[in-house]
């Protein structure tokens, strides 16, 4: 299986720049920013979807009577 990086490379033209963050990572804050973008734009681009969160609303009346349950 290959992995995000080299699959990116395939999907887009790129400049040398950010040919060199995908093989050698990040060194600074900001290169983290644009190597972190990147990534986004590949799930997009390859139709990756993020799983829908639980929900985990609670009113304070179902708290509370937790808390006087015990």
């Amino acid at each position: 299986m290959t992995n995000w990086r080299d699959q990116y490379k395939g999907m887009k033209v790129l400049s040398e720049y950010k040919i060199q963050l995908l093989d050698e990572g990040s060194k600074s804050l900001s290169q983290s920013w644009v190597l972190g973008a990147m990534y986004v734009d590949w799930k997009r681009l390859s139709g990756f979807t993020e799983p829908e969160p639980p929900n985990l609303q609670s009113s304070f009346k179902e708290w509370n009577r937790g808390v006087e349950g015990e």
